[in-house]
This record gives C-alpha cells, sequence and structure tokens, in this order.
C-alpha cells in the first residue's frame, strides 16, 4: 500500500477544483489526472488517446508482474518500486539505429509476448517498438520532440496494439511514468 503525501492529496484536490474528469471510465481518469498532476497541464486531458480495456489490460498485466521496458533510464528513474528493461546502457547505433532504438530492440530479445512497453524520450525508439513488441499488454507512446514524435505515436495508433498515445509533439519521460504510476496506483484519493 502507497503512502499519499498530504501535498499530493491537495494538489489532487486542486486539481478536480479545476478539470473536470468525472466522465471518465477509471483507468482513463486515473491515467489523465496522473500525467496532469504531474504536468500541471489541464491540456492533456483532450490530447491523450486512450483505450479503457488496454489501460485495464496494462494494470492487470503490471499487478501480476509483467515485464516493463522503458526507452530510456529517466522513464525507469520516474517509476516508483517496479523493476524496469531499459537496455539503452548496453545499446550502440548501429544499422541506421539510434542508441534507443538499438536499447528496444536488445531488450525484445529478453521478454516475450505480455510485456508493457513504454517509451517517453525517442520517436525511433516508439518506431522499433512497433516492429519488435509481439502481443504487448500494452504499449505507452509518449515521446517528445519536433522530429518524428506526432508521426511515431500516429503509427501505433494505426497498429491496434493495446495503447496510451497523444496527439500533440509533447511528451516525455516524465509523462510516460506518470501513466505506469497511474496504472499501478491508481486513484490517491479512494
Amino acid at each position: 500500500m502507497r503512502t499519499v503525501h498530504p501535498i499530493e492529496t491537495e494538489s489532487y484536490r486542486r486539481l478536480r477544483a479545476a478539470v473536470d474528469t468525472t466522465g471518465l471510465p477509471r483507468y482513463t481518469r486515473d491515467v489523465v489526472e496522473r500525467i496532469i498532476h504531474t504536468t500541471a497541464d489541464p491540456g492533456w486531458l483532450d490530447d491523450l488517446v486512450t483505450d479503457e480495456a488496454a489501460l485495464a489490460a496494462g494494470a492487470a498485466a503490471l499487478a501480476a508482474g509483467a515485464p516493463l521496458v522503458v526507452d530510456v533510464t529517466m522513464v525507469a528513474a520516474g517509476i516508483s518500486g517496479y523493476p524496469t528493461v531499459c537496455r539503452l546502457a548496453d545499446a550502440r547505433a548501429a544499422d541506421g539505429l539510434t542508441r534507443t532504438a538499438a536499447g528496444i530492440r536488445l531488450a525484445a530479445t529478453e521478454v516475450g509476448d505480455g510485456a508493457v512497453w513504454v517509451v517517453g524520450n525517442a520517436p525511433t525508439a516508439l518506431d522499433e517498438v512497433l516492429r519488435v513488441a509481439r502481443r504487448p499488454a500494452l504499449v505507452v507512446g509518449v515521446p517528445v520532440g519536433y522530429v518524428g514524435a506526432v508521426e511515431a505515436k500516429a503509427a501505433l495508433r494505426a497498429t491496434g496494439l493495446p495503447q496510451l498515445s497523444n496527439r500533440s509533439a509533447r511528451g516525455g519521460s516524465a509523462v510516460a511514468a506518470a501513466a505506469v504510476n497511474a496504472l499501478r496506483y491508481g486513484d490517491p484519493l479512494a
């Protein structure tokens, strides 16, 4: 059981006074609110593309101990109390791949079906996830950037894989970690 600090409680109280999320289904609400809380940006409410069944499957997979693959150590650092697979440090750019994409390719040799894949930094890593992930429990694709981020997220949405993404160029490691933490911990005020 996670202990919720009074500052987090007050932050959520203020968030809910500013942004109406009452009509959202459970997992979608948890993710949207955690991302808004993390970024202090209510604009995420209209930017995120969610699928309640996919988020529920991701939460169930994490509860069952599924492998959690991340693109960069900053995403791993933001996920509290859950082991991650991040092979960025072992990867070398090769064959036209960036280090983040090469790290995803290495991680794919270690995990099988049912993994949760989380990309918060590099659009090229998300492109590689789409090539190597087989039957993922969930793909969180929120890479940030002006080059390739919007296109990589659109490609993810076109796959039909269980997913969470957003439409704009914004994203980032903190956003990706917030989504995972929301699926693990749910509503902090419940």
